[in-house]
């Protein structure tokens, strides 16, 4: 294996990690020696520090980890404390409640209850914690269950699923009647 692609894997793995990683756990990967690893880790220090780069390399004892440059602080803590705005647009909602009322539900329940697919829905209700994994499915192919999060319940106000209110008949119909639109527009556009 060649030097750069030594590099690039410590790399990769560095900035997958998040967090300090041991120089022998890098050798054990590279295949080689300690040595080779610390000059690898050199290396890529200097080039990072040569190209005026937003990180670095730090050494821990007998660690390394890819770190942010202290001069860069003021810069991340205005991107975090700008919270994550959420956008739950409508498909994203009737997801929601599918899943709050359901719970536990697999995404070809849903798929089933909306009539078309929910995968952009169920990964953007992941990504804003307002889901989650709760298990598998004892059925063929043991399909993943989806339930609501204490994230859910902070953000709509509720102290558990129980205190959701009844849903109503009509609004169920308009569920359905929406579903069976984008069906019916998914199939014009094909």
């Amino acid at each position: 294996m060649e030097k750069n692609e030594q590099k690039q894997i410590v790399e990769a793995i560095l900035f997958t990690m998040g967090e300090a990683v041991e120089i022998s756990r890098l050798a054990d990967v590279l295949e080689t020696g300690v040595k080779t690893v610390r000059t690898l880790i050199s290396e890529l220090k200097d080039e990072y520090d040569s190209t005026n780069r937003g990180f670095t390399l730090m050494e821990l004892e007998d660690s390394v980890q890819l770190c942010t440059k202290a001069e860069m602080y003021e810069w991340l803590i205005k991107i975090c404390k700008t919270p994550r705005k959420m956008t739950l647009t409508d498909t994203v909602l009737e997801t929601l409640s599918i899943v709050a009322y359901k719970q536990p539900v697999t995404k070809s329940e849903i798929e089933k209850i909306r009539g078309v697919s929910c995968e952009h829905a169920v990964n953007k209700l992941l990504e804003y914690d307002l889901i989650t994994e709760v298990g598998r499915l004892d059925a063929p192919g043991r399909p993943l269950l989806f339930g609501t999060t204490e994230q859910f319940l902070r953000s709509f106000g509720v102290g558990s699923v129980d205190e959701l209110p009844e849903m109503n008949p009509e609004r169920i119909e308009e569920f359905r009647h929406q579903a069976e639109e984008e069906v019916q527009q998914i199939q014009l556009n094909v």
